[in-house]
């Protein structure tokens, strides 16, 4: 279901649309001053507004160019945020598997994937206080709903503060910036403000975030859940795992946010599991039943501002180029997921952490087998070709008894989550894939309570918190002794792999570098201390004519 209207108008992106250049990366370069005065009118200008700078947000999913000539389309923000880490290693190398598997010298301040991501984030927070403070124009029609100046104010802060988490746990210090800047004049004095100053005032966003958004918002909007999540995640930054609790309480009490316990949707007549139901095209939205989600993202296929997302594309695995035999009996189909690249893929790690019996490991979720069909059960419909041998109906068995490693990576029959498996049948070759996608949901939430119950010594508490999340999937019940802060991540992992932004949750737990080196074959051994920050792009130190911008260390 699509009710978010996607057909942004041409004037709105003209407005949030950052043109960064190596003279001024952190200010947004607004094309019309008279335009932008012409749009900040009214309820409809804002939400116009809103919608930009929502499409500049879900460029985390999707494709991205670079000023690099390997394939520039090609890349994926969130890969950044999501390998290299100890669950998922790189594959088929390109964009972020580039330093991820190499590290050393290729971690450097003139990598494009860090310099495409860092002035990505700011362009969002500049759009976001465009509308902010646009918003405090005493002239702006706000129709008939009085709450919508501070809704709007609201969720541009919450998507700040969204844009400074990122930043903050990938470059550390880095300027905070409040107000809009439209061109008129170039800063060239850029100071790098300490992490405990933005998070207060991530904090100061997202409470005045809390009081106006709503619980259900329009779909692709960020919710009341999602934003009390996230300060919940903020407190236990902040070590004060109490208040972490009290947020996470909020939203796991909120009437009409619970976990998918029961098969339902469009799929809920096919054999599978009630965990998977959720991620099914057709079953993202709260209005199609998804009870779980606190924050869908939404994509949709030739619409205006629709763009599509690059997540199954970047982690499946090559299936339709195995060679069994000399035949590469795999069809590209869309119960399949159409066409993949292998990226980056699940490591053998996160491959066994799970036990027999978990829902989570069935192939339903993971896919770890291929069944060869003949045109009359492929979409589209083409027969899958059989080796000597084979007949349709065989298995062919995916292989993760060695991990990846350098010498080994570039494995076609490596298992993958299948939970952004979706495929265009008009175009099963095509890159991108258009189905709506949970960003955020309730499971996330309840790990973030037990860590920071954990962080409080209440094991029996944190054990109850993730035995809810176990019985979901018919894990084995956990005792308040196996409860560590490596059996919370190991326990995250099995819950939200692909989904979570790894690297944050290993840096948070101060667990990155150990957990990496020890469990990811194809670059975790390349690792060391100084790349738990990444590089600032030195096109933004070129740029600080004026001012002194200085480097993270061990980088020159």
């Amino acid at each position: 279901m699509k009710t978010l209207n996607y057909k942004i108008t041409f004037i709105a992106l003209l407005i949030l649309i950052t043109t960064s250049c190596s003279e001024d990366i952190l200010n947004e370069k607004t094309p019309s001053i008279v335009t932008a005065n012409s749009l900040f009118l009214d309820i409809a200008g804002f939400e116009a507004a809103l919608n930009g700078l929502y499409a500049r947000v879900r460029m985390e999913r999707e494709g991205r160019a670079t000023n690099d000539s390997d394939r520039s389309a090609d890349k994926m923000r969130a890969e950044m945020f999501v390998s290299g880490t100890d669950n998922m290693c790189t594959n088929h190398r390109d964009g972020w598997g580039r330093v991820a598997e190499p590290w050393g010298e290729t971690n450097n301040a003139f990598n494009a994937e860090i310099k495409g991501n860092f002035e990505w984030l700011y362009s969002v927070i500049n759009s976001s206080n465009t509308i902010i403070g646009r918003a405090e124009n005493g002239d702006v029609n706000w129709g008939s709903d009085t709450n919508n100046k501070n809704r709007v104010i609201g969720e541009s802060r919450a998507i700040r503060a969204w844009a400074y988490r990122h930043l903050t746990y990938t470059w550390g210090d880095v300027p905070l910036t409040l107000e809009e800047s439209n061109g008129s004049a170039i800063k060239t004095d850029w100071v790098r403000t300490p992490v405990s100053e933005i998070r207060l005032q991530m904090e100061e966003d997202l409470l005045f975030a809390e009081k106006y958004v709503p619980v259900s918002p329009v779909a692709g909007r960020i919710s009341k859940g999602a934003v009390q999540h996230y300060i919940s995640e903020l407190y236990i930054l902040l070590n004060n795992p109490d208040e972490a609790i009290i947020f996470a309480d909020k939203v796991i009490n909120t009437q009409g946010y619970s976990l998918i316990n029961q098969r339902y949707g469009v799929k809920s007549g096919e054999p599978g599991v009630a965990f998977m139901d959720m991620f099914h095209d057709g079953n993202s939205n709260r209005e199609q039943g998804n009870t779980e989600a606190l924050w869908v993202w939404q994509w949709e296929f030739a619409t205006i501002g629709g763009e599509g997302s690059n997540m199954r594309r970047w982690h499946t695995s090559r299936y339709n180029d195995i060679k069994i035999g000399g035949v590469t009996p795999l069809e590209l189909t869309v119960e399949r997921g159409g066409r993949p690249r292998a990226r980056m893929s699940l490591t053998k790690f996160a491959m066994d952490l799970y036990e027999a019996g978990d829902d989570r490991f069935t192939n339903y979720v993971i896919r770890k087998q291929f069944t060869l069909k003949d045109a009359s059960q492929n979409v589209p419909a083409v027969a899958d070709k059989l080796p000597a041998g084979y007949n349709y109906g065989d298995i062919i068995y995916l292989d993760w008894s060695n991990p990846i490693t350098n010498a080994t990576r570039n494995r076609l029959d490596w298992p993958f989550s299948r939970k952004y498996e979706s495929g265009n049948e008009s175009d099963i070759t095509a890159g991108y894939q258009y189905n709506d996608q949970v960003y955020l949901r309730l499971a996330d939430t309840y790990l973030i309570k037990a860590e920071a119950q954990f962080m409080n010594d209440d094991f029996e508490g944190a054990k109850n918190t993730l035995n809810i999340i176990r019985e979901r999937s018919n894990a084995t019940p956990i005792t308040a002794a196996d409860v560590t802060i490596d059996f919370i991540l190991d326990e995250r992992s099995r819950e939200l792999v692909l989904e979570e932004h790894r690297r944050y949750t290993l840096l948070r737990t101060g667990k990155w570098l150990e957990r990496t080196k020890l469990h990811n074959f194809n670059g975790g051994e390349n690792i060391q201390e100084r790349d738990k920050l990444l590089p600032i792009p030195q096109s933004v130190i070129d740029a600080n004519l004026t001012g002194e911008f200085p480097q993270n260390p061990g980088y020159n």
